[in-house]
Parts: structure tokens; C-alpha cells; sequence
């Protein structure tokens, strides 16, 4: 059955669902007002079009920067009693937010300027297309008189071609929509909404700055509602891959199941826990996978990640005669320098449309949830490489105790973390020493993971928790992220406070790009330190509901996470926390080393 996206009797979204979140499926919305009910003509307009089409497939909230080829546009936007129009302090904060708010929702959105603004922007677009996220770029494009002329616009680099911004953002969204005529425009914001749906990449459209209020007949009405074909898998391949597949696994002694983070956009979450509960194999996570499959399931082992794994899973993984990896991403960072000691011929490696067996066949047009929830109801229930997980699994140790007034250490930090978790919250990890900390946090039933491992831009936290938080606001976002990190993108804890969000912010300051330093250091990595608490109190100037506080021991962290739990839930609160420039997780000093030695490798010769 296609999935129906179409009109609504009110503005509002059926649910918060809308869009498909990261672990479910598409919601069908349906419209109950008459297609054939005529609009006055202010809403007649391709400004109310697609204000309402945002509405209809989940979009709540756009995150924008006002620019002069856009302000119509907004005008119109902000005209739509169920979209909320969030000015942002620069575009690239805008798109990090929108990145944000799809991994929630499902989908999300940002609008912006011509070239000035959209140039600015791409940096997070591309981070949305390398995590497959569908995400709706909005330009306001030069008039539609100037195409074709010889004339030079500002914004632009001085030469009559306006296509510069066209021809970058080509190469990271899946559909580009120009729109500079009212008779195509329907249609092509239609495709480029249902193109980004259906593909899970960000789409751009550009629309001409005189277009947004001018009605027009093909606006008059109710949109058409329009559906989305779902993807189907070939049925002879399908029963092909499940009985060799099965076949394979049946045999082994020890087989364990990986997720990785395509199993999100393949949304199949649920199916790869299904396998897991049918087949009794031990089920561990890629790093990049982490929150998007149940740390509470009984044979859950914790994350593959090589040399840097959390305690035991790589022993249990990487000594399996088998193993299923659904969704997988084999980049030099979460292959730890290319070093994961797997074999292809132990593999199964089953992608969004396609399942590889070993060194043998490959199956394609294949759909990865059809795949595992048909798989398994065919393999044997086969528990030994939990079994040996269990009998070798020696629970952590607990940091050692701080002596009174002790400088705070990041494990101790990270120990307090863990206990502030709960289904009312969500964790976002900004690139750095946060991955590895983090990704060690055991996540309860119902809390929230997110961090941006293939792109790895560093102050994409910032950006993505405001629109994370905004998209949830039952849910309590609790954000860590480093100094260097946050001097790229701190202006948004602006548009948080605006926003009346309740984020609690660990700015964890060790004086520079730890990440980097355990890579290759020098001078560079050291950044000019700030006074980061007095940055957030002059940043709040007053308005609205904010707290902060500079913690240097174990007491002082202990107090100001009682006040930001306790007294202080409601505001945003802002904990710096002073380390030592060398205090790193182990696993950041091993990951470093070897993706140094990744980074080194000669030329081969010639």
C-alpha cells in the first residue's frame, strides 16, 4: 500500500511521529478536508503551499537566517498558525539544528539566503546527506525577471551565472528544484518533498524572492495529497538471500549479530530486534549504531569498535565463526586505522537494499526489514556466544575515589553523567573525546543517542541539540561537548534561551582540540581559553530562564547537577567542567594512535 501524504483539516500534525522517526515507519496522514475547498487568495500562494506541505509531513519548526531574497518567503511561513519560524544566529547553526531535528522527527527543514547564506549552510547539508537524513533546504533564489539577463546580483561572486549555488549543492542533496516560474512550481516542490522522504538525503529548492505572495490557480486549492510508492523487495531474491543466508548461520557455532547506523535509515530497528530475540546470538552495536538499538535487551554486549570496543564485545565478535552486520559503515574511523580483525568469509553484511554472504553470492533489490524479520523465522536459536560473553564479562571498575578538593577527572565526570540517565532524556556527543565517553554510557529504555560519526564536524552538537530539543521537548537533552567544539558554534545557546528549551550543557574544558592532540599534536590544537560560564550569562543578558556554574572537583559536580536536576529543571543550564589538558578516555588514546598511523601511511610506490 503507497504511504498517503495529503491534506489536513488543521495545521497541526496528527502526531510528533510524522515523517518517519528514525526507528519506526512512515506515518500516513490523512486529510479530511474536501480537495475540493477553495482558498482565499492570501493562501493561494506558493509561500502557503509549501508552509502547509512542511506541516503536513511532519515539519513543526523551520530554523532559518533572514536575508533580502527570503524575507517574503518568511512572511508566509510564519503566516501558517502550525509552523514555528526559528531565527537562528548563522546559517550553518540552521542546517546543524535541522540535522537535529530530522534524527527525531524524521524529517526537518531550514531556510536561507542566496548564496551568502546558502553557501554558509553547506557544510551541514553535507553532514545530513552522509548520516542519510532527510532534510529540506529552502533558498530565497534571486527575482525571476533577473535568469537570462546579463545582470550582476549581489550576493554573488560578480559574474551574470547564478548557478554557483545551484552546482555546489548538486553534489550533496538527492533533488534540486529551481523555482523561477508558478506553473511548475507545485510540482516541483511536491518531488523535491517526496525525493527527500523517499531517499533519506537532503533536497534544495530554491524559490525566486518575488514568488513567495503572488496567488495563482494552481494554489487555489487543497494540495493533492500525493503518495510516496513504498520500496518493495524482489520476492524470488528475497526467499534466495533468507535460505542461503540461514543456511550459513545455521551452521556456525558461534554466530553474533551487529547493528550499525544504516539501520536507520533502512528503519529496521525493530526487525533487527526481532532477529535478535528469535535467534538467541549475542547482539552488539558499531559505534555510529549506538541508540538505535536496545541496550536493555537481555543479550546485548555492548559496542564493536575494534581495539577500542567496550570490555569484552570485540573478544566475543571478532572470535565468532559468523557474524550478521545490518547497516554497516567500514570508514577509517570506526575500523580504528582499517585494523578490525574480521574476515569477509565470516561476513554477512546486509545493507538497506542488498545482503553480501561471505566471499559468495550477493542479492540485491532486497529490503534489509524484510530480510531479517524474514530471516528470522528460519535460524536455529543458537545463545553460545552469549553464553561466552556472560561466563568471560567482568563488570567495570569504578573510578578511583577523588581525595577531597581533588581536580575533577573525565571518568569521574562521566560516572555522574550515567546516573542522570533515564527514558526523559537524550544524550548528544559532539566529535572528540565525547564519542569515546559517551558511546561507554549505558543507555536506560527509552533514552535518546546522537552523534555525527562519518562527517564528524566538529560543533555540529550545538546546532543539533537546539534542534533535537525542539523537536522533543518532553525529553530532557543533555549535551557534551569540548571547548574547541563549542568556540565553532556557541552563538545558538542564543536561539536555546529564545526558545525556552531545558538543556543541560556539560562544556567540558581542557584547553584545546583533545582529539586532535592524541592524532598528531602542536601548536595548533591549543585554543585561546574563555571565561565559557561568563560567555553563556552575557549570552542570556536576563532573558529567559538560564543557569550556569564552573565546576574544578567531584563536590562542586556533585552539587551543580543536584541544582540542574532539582532546583533549576526548568532553565537551560550551562556546567563548564575544568580538566586537565591530558586527562582523555583510553580508548581516544588507542583510536588516535591508530588512525595516525592510517593518516602516515607512505606512498605506495610507483
Amino acid at each position: 500500500m503507497d504511504t498517503k501524504i495529503g491534506s489536513l483539516d488543521t495545521c497541526k500534525p496528527t502526531s510528533n511521529d510524522v515523517g518517519s522517526p528514525p526507528n519506526g515507519s512512515v506515518c500516513t496522514i490523512q486529510g479530511s478536508v474536501s480537495p475540493t475547498a477553495v482558498l482565499n487568495s492570501c493562501e493561494a500562494t506558493l509561500g502557503r503551499h509549501l508552509a502547509r506541505r512542511l506541516v503536513q509531513v511532519g515539519v513543526t519548526d523551520v530554523f532559518s537566517v533572514p536575508g533580502d531574497f527570503n524575507l517574503t518567503l518568511l512572511d508566509h511561513l510564519i503566516a501558517e498558525p502550525g509552523l514555528n519560524l526559528i531565527g537562528c544566529c548563522n546559517e550553518l547553526n540552521a542546517g546543524y539544528a535541522a540535522d537535529g531535528y530530522a534524527r527525531s522527527r524524521g524529517v526537518g527543514a531550514c531556510v536561507v539566503t542566496f548564496t551568502v547564506g546558502g553557501l554558509s549552510v553547506l557544510n551541514a547539508i553535507a553532514g545530513a546527506y552522509s548520516e542519510n537524513l532527510p532534510l529540506i533546504c529552502i533558498v530565497g533564489g534571486p527575482n525571476s525577471n533577473d535568469y537570462g539577463t546579463n545582470r550582476i546580483l549581489h550576493h554573488t561572486i560578480g559574474l551574470p551565472d547564478f548557478s554557483q549555488e545551484l552546482r555546489c549543492f548538486q553534489t550533496i542533496t538527492c533533488f534540486q528544484a529551481v523555482v523561477n516560474h508558478l506553473e511548475d512550481a507545485h510540482e516541483l516542490i511536491d518531488t523535491a518533498i517526496s525525493t527527500a522522504l523517499k531517499e533519506s538525503k537532503p533536497v534544495y529548492i530554491s524559490i525566486s524572492c518575488n514568488l513567495p505572495a503572488v496567488p495563482h490557480p494552481t494554489f487555489s486549492r487543497e494540495p493533492v495529497p500525493f503518495s510516496l510508492a513504498p520500496k518493495l523487495s524482489n520476492k524470488m531474491g528475497l526467499e534466495a538471500a533468507v535460505e542461503a543466508t540461514a543456511e550459513f548461520l545455521n551452521k556456525a557455532v558461534k554466530p553474533v549479530l551487529v547493528g550499525g547506523p544504516k539501520l536507520r535509515v533502512a528503519k529496521a530497528s525493530e526487525s533487527f530486534v526481532e532477529l535478535a530475540d528469535a535467534s538467541g546470538y549475542a547482539l552488539a552495536v558499531m559505534p555510529s549504531a549506538k541508540g538505535l538499538v536496545p541496550e536493555h535487551h537481555p543479550h546485548f554486549i555492548g559496542t564493536y569498535w575494534g581495539a577500542v570496543s567496550t570490555a569484552f564485545c570485540a573478544e566475543i565478535v571478532e572470535s565468532a565463526d559468523a557474524y550478521l552486520f545490518a547497516g554497516p559503515i567500514f570508514n577509517d574511523y570506526s575500523s580504528v586505522g582499517y585494523s578490525l580483525l574480521l574476515k569477509k568469509e565470516k561476513a554477512i553484511i546486509v545493507q538497506p537494499d542488498r545482503v553480501v554472504i561471505g566471499n559468495g553470492p550477493t542479492f540485491g533489490c532486497v529490503l534489509m526489514k524484510d530480510f531479517l524479520r524474514a530471516l528470522a523465522k528460519r535460524l536455529k536459536h543458537n545463545n553460545t556466544a552469549y553464553e561466552n560473553y556472560h561466563r568471560i564479562f567482568v563488570p567495570e571498575g569504578q573510578p578511583l575515589k577523588a581525595a577531597p578538593k581533588e581536580p575533577l577527572r573525565v571518568n569521574v565526570l562521566f560516572q555522574h553523567i550515567q546516573k542522570m540517565l533515564s527514558g526523559e532524556s537524550a544524550v548528544i556527543a559532539e566529535t572528540g573525546d565525547s564519542w569515546f565517553n559517551c558511546q561507554k554510557l549505558k543507555l536506560p529504555k527509552g533514552c535518546g543517542y546522537e552523534f555525527q560519526m562519518q562527517y564528524g564536524s566538529i560543533g555540529w552538537s550545538v546546532g543539533a541539540t537546539l534542534g533535537y530539543a525542539q523537536a522533543v521537548p518532553e525529553k530532557r537533552v543533555i549535551a557534551c561537548i569540548g571547548d574547541g567544539s563549542f568556540q565553532v558554534t556557541a552563538q545558538d545557546v542564543s536561539t536555546m534561551l529564545r526558545c525556552g528549551q531545558k538543556t543541560i550543557i556539560f562544556l567540558i574544558n581542557n584547553g584545546g582540540y583533545t582529539i586532535e592532540v592524541e592524532i598528531h599534536d602542536g601548536p595548533y590544537n591549543v585554543i585561546k581559553n574563555w571565561n565559557y560560564t561568563g560567555l553563556v550569562d552575557a549570552i542570556h543578558n536576563g532573558e529567559g530562564k538560564c543557569w550556569t556554574a564552573k565546576v574544578f572537583c567531584e563536590e562542586e559536580l556533585i552539587e551543580a547537577i543536584e541544582t540542574a536536576t532539582g532546583a533549576k529543571k526548568d532553565c537551560l543550564c550551562f556546567i563548564e567542567v575544568i580538566v586537565h589538558k591530558d586527562d582523555t578516555s583510553k580508548e581516544l588514546l588507542e583510536w588516535g594512535s591508530r588512525v595516525s598511523a592510517a593518516n602516515s601511511r607512505p606512498p605506495n610506490p610507483q
